[in-house]
């Protein structure tokens, strides 16, 4: 089954399978993919299953869809083509047995397999949540790919790497808080015992 890795900044946000004939994209809530930033159409792009193919249409969005950097209005997708929605790169995949996990964490540069998750199945976290309406809640970080935050306001990342944790600002004009200091655009390594603040909620990360 085809589908697609959404990033921004190199940080993966979601993982979104094509199990529809029809898949929307837009900033729109309605949409079967929702990317809530200002240079994204509300109904930008449609993914269509056609037989054997799939084909990306643009939507008169307003900045226009990208593939592999080209401009286009409509394009059959080829494994491993990049798609870009503002500043959202979504990675194609045609083949469901390539593995998310091992994907999202190569970095140009680094030998393939050296950054798996599976090479570390023994990394266990947490994010208490330490003030406002979820209080005393404990979310497991057992995903790749955590999200935290208020869409439009501040979303962060958490990340399960070989060698740990790491947070990094996923969108919105709030940047989030590690132990007081705001986090920039490259993603920063956790501790246990680490505070977040984001959107006016504070969390501590705890790994175990």
């Amino acid at each position: 089954m085809p589908k697609m890795i959404v990033s921004i900044d190199g940080v993966v946000i979601k993982e979104v399978q094509l199990t529809k004939e029809r898949t929307t994209l837009g900033r729109r809530p309605y949409n079967d993919v929702v990317i809530d930033n200002l240079a994204v159409s509300g109904e930008h792009a449609a993914v269509q299953l056609n037989g054997q193919d799939v084909l990306l249409e643009d939507l008169n969005s307003t900045n226009g869809t990208y593939v592999n950097g080209k401009a286009i209005k409509q394009h059959v997708l080829h494994n491993g083509d990049t798609i870009e929605v503002g500043k959202y790169k979504i990675k194609f995949l045609a083949e469901a047995e390539q593995n998310f996990d091992k994907t999202m964490l190569f970095r140009p540069g680094e030998a393939a397999g050296l950054t798996r998750l599976p090479d570390a199945p023994s990394l266990s976290a947490v994010l208490r949540v330490l003030s406002g309406a979820a209080s005393g809640r404990e979310v497991p970080l057992t995903k790749a790919v955590t999200t935290v935050g208020k869409p439009g306001v501040a979303v962060a990342s958490i990340s399960r790497r070989a060698q740990g944790f790491v947070v990094a600002h996923v969108d919105g004009d709030g940047a989030p808080m590690l132990n007081g200091a705001p986090i920039g655009q490259d993603p920063v390594a956790l501790r246990s015992g680490d505070m977040i603040e984001l959107a006016g909620t504070r969390m501590q990360f705890i790994q175990t």
